[in-house]
This record gives structure tokens, sequence and C-alpha cells, in this order.
């Protein structure tokens, strides 16, 4: 794995404009942010979703929030109920909202209020492919991500796939924040290396937080 390229300062790191890694900002909530995907996979449990091309993704995902973000051969979309249970997605835990609430107005983007939380669960060997956060009807605000569990390999690329993304570690409790002209900065996790970790032992989680609609 290639070391961290931003290592000098991590508290507040500008990516480009719009876009900062807090490092280590979500720490103190990383207890409760835990507790509630256990609460959200209770409910609607963790599946490998099917992309429009009929590939099964490596990534487990599940959702919580007035907005779940899907994907199946019918393509990408945001729906109001689990297609898997026919129940609405479970509510989103309150620190989850908390903590990206924060996370917003620490990168400058004041009154975010999302509606939307995709919760990844990733094992080694899975990965995020380089892709945009598109589907959302509200580009104007912006996306909150939060890392918990074993290290991984961010990549942040431009606005085209073109370009070669920068990699910078994700450490357990880091938030990143991206919008304004980083809005649709291609993005990705690089294949997840094996570990184990103190709090969530072989596994990594990502809660990825939008306005959706």
């Amino acid at each position: 794995m290639q070391p961290d390229l931003f290592a000098e300062d991590r508290s507040r790191l500008e990516l480009d404009p719009g876009a900062f890694l807090l490092g280590g900002f979500a720490l103190e909530e990383a207890a409760a942010l835990l507790e509630g995907i256990e609460v959200v996979q209770a409910a609607s449990p963790f599946r490998q979703m099917e992309t429009p091309g009929g590939r099964s993704m490596s990534v487990a995902m599940t959702n919580c929030g007035p907005a779940g973000w899907t994907t199946s051969r019918r393509g990408y979309r945001y729906t109001d109920r689990d297609p898997e249970t026919g129940a609405l997605w479970p509510a989103m835990p309150k620190a989850f909202a908390e903590v990206a609430r924060r996370a917003a107005a620490e990168a400058g983007y004041a009154a975010f209020e999302p509606d939307a939380c995709l919760v990844n669960r990733y094992e080694p060997g899975a990965r995020l492919s380089l892709h945009q956060d598109r589907d959302e009807v509200d580009k104007s605000a912006p996306i909150v991500s939060l890392s918990l569990g074993l290290p991984a390999v961010f990549l942040w690329g431009g606005q085209t796939r073109r370009e070669r993304p920068r990699r910078l570690m994700l450490h357990h409790g880091d938030a990143v924040v991206w919008g304004g002209p980083s809005r649709l900065t291609f993005h990705g996790i690089d294949i997840l290396a094996s570990g184990d970790h103190a709090v969530t032992g072989p596994l990594r989680y990502n809660l990825t937080l939008r306005k959706a609609r």
C-alpha cells in the first residue's frame, strides 16, 4: 500500500476547492455511529447490490433515512423503501445526522440537512471503483463521508474519469466533505487490505450522507 501522500496535516486538509479531509473528526462519536449501524442493518440487512450491467458489487450496502440509494438492472436510483423487504428504510440514527452536520459546517457548508445515508461494509478484497455522486436532485448540498474500522486508500480524482486519482489513507474516525466546485469529483476506494481493527475486526464501514431530494 502506498504511503499517505497527505500525511503532513490531516486535521483540516483541503483536497481541492470545496473539498476537505477532516482527520479524526468523528472519533469521539465512533461508538455511537457503530451502534447506529447495528440498528440499521437489523432492519435492512447488508446486501451486495447488482449494477445495471449485471455485476455484483464487492461492497455490501444498506441505507437509512427518507431516501435510500439502490442499484439493480433497472439502474441507479433513490427509493423510499427497501426493495428487498418492502418496508421504509430505517430512520437515520441521530448521531449520523449530527456528525454530518458538524463536518459539513467545519468544511464551510452551513445548514446541511441530509435525507439519505448509504452505509457500506467492506471486507478484505472489496473496492469501490471511481464514480461520481450524481443521482441526487439537490447537488447544491455537499457529500459527507465518515470512515470507521480498517484503514483504506481513498482515490480522489478529477472532473473526468481520465484524470489520474490521488491516493490518501482514510482512518477510523476520519471525515471527508466535498461540494461546490468539487461536488462531482470522481472518487473511490482501492482494494481493502486485510487487517484486524481493534473495534471492527476485519471490516471497514463507511457512511455517506447526502441531500438527495
